[in-house]
């Protein structure tokens, strides 16, 4: 049994049988014959027992597809990229009669009050993107399937996935510069420590390693504000210059651009600046802004596919879904 206050979830009893939720599910909601192993469905039952785990009884009769709603979870509705993954996920949600509800974290990336309080009974599943997975915490869990986007797909006892490259996305942009001649780098990283960005500054170092490239990493919150900030910290501190700023998200090299008009450095003929996300401000900023595209429509339409699987016993797969370099003005050769 545990001890404390904090009750324990299907999340623990994943974790401590080593499946995935999805697996719980079944096993607690007796349908998992024929679907998972007598030895994997004892594990589960046992880890259950041990942590004291009971499942919401509202909750239980949901994932029998009694309301056919889901609930995706973003860190703000204010960001072109998540209202382009919820119109995937509901045109999927559409075409099976579901609906779904969004519901932003109200602090962007921290913990959001349950919505639904008392009443789980309102929803099937859930589908959260990685930024906004604090919020999870306080969302009542009551072995509700789980599918999330950005997510690092080899968690243990994780839920079902759907990701970008963003690894191959960032490798893409970064071979792009070093073909136009640039050997000195800086990284405009987004202050956000989640596995999507982890990838994107892990890629960015081990290919500006190989090549012999100086590279020199800034943190940023997500905000042109804070982005002109750290873009000026770069482009006027010690040591030489930079002639390409890599940035996280678009909106990141929005506020790249602005420090080098302020500081009367030319882009692209001083300092090449790239971008990731391709929002319509990629073709807004004057010159426009090299960047790598994501489908997010398709990340939120294979984000209801895969909770439709799981809802449904059956495996969802990983997704990992290719992006594309868009080169525009705001890249170009390296300055003599």
């Amino acid at each position: 049994m545990t001890t404390g206050s904090a009750r324990p979830t299907s999340r623990d009893v994943a974790r401590v049988a080593g499946v995935s939720q999805a697996t719980v599910s079944l096993v607690l909601g007796d349908k998992w014959r024929g679907r998972v192993s007598e030895r994997t469905a004892g594990a589960v039952r046992e880890a259950a027992v041990t942590l004291g785990y009971r499942p919401n009884l509202a909750a239980r009769s949901l994932r029998l597809g009694s309301t056919r709603t889901a609930l995706l979870v973003v860190p703000a509705l204010t960001h072109e990229y998540f209202a382009r993954v919820y119109a995937g996920a509901a045109r999927v949600a559409a075409a099976h009669d579901f609906g779904v509800v969004l519901y932003p974290s109200p602090e962007g990336t921290g913990i959001a009050r349950d919505p639904f309080g008392s009443a789980r009974a309102a929803i099937d599943g859930m589908i959260a993107s990685s930024m906004a997975a604090d919020a999870l915490a306080n969302i009542g869990d009551g072995g509700l399937p789980l599918v999330m986007l950005d997510s690092d797909p080899d968690a243990p006892g994780g839920a079902a996935t759907v990701n970008l490259a963003v690894a191959d996305g960032i490798r893409q942009v970064t071979r792009h510069l070093l073909g136009l001649g640039h050997r000195r780098f800086a990284h405009l990283a987004a202050d956000v420590d989640t596995w999507t960005f982890r990838v994107r500054a892990e890629a960015v170092e081990a290919e500006l390693r190989s090549a012999g490239a100086l590279l020199r990493t800034e943190r940023s919150a997500l905000d042109t504000g804070a982005a002109r900030r750290a873009a000026e910290r770069v482009l006027t501190g010690p040591g030489p210059r930079p002639t390409a700023l890599l940035c996280d998200g678009d909106i990141l090299a929005a506020g790249a651009c602005k420090a080098a008009r302020g500081l009367g450095i030319d882009v692209p003929g001083d300092l090449s600046v790239t971008g990731f996300d391709d929002l319509s401000l990629a073709t807004a900023l004057d010159p426009e802004l090299t960047t790598v595209r994501l489908p997010a429509e398709e990340v939120g339409a294979r984000g209801m596919t895969a909770l439709l699987a799981v809802l449904e016993g059956r495996p969802p797969g990983l997704t990992e879904l290719p992006v594309e370099l868009i080169p525009r003005a705001s890249s170009g050769p390296a300055p003599r």
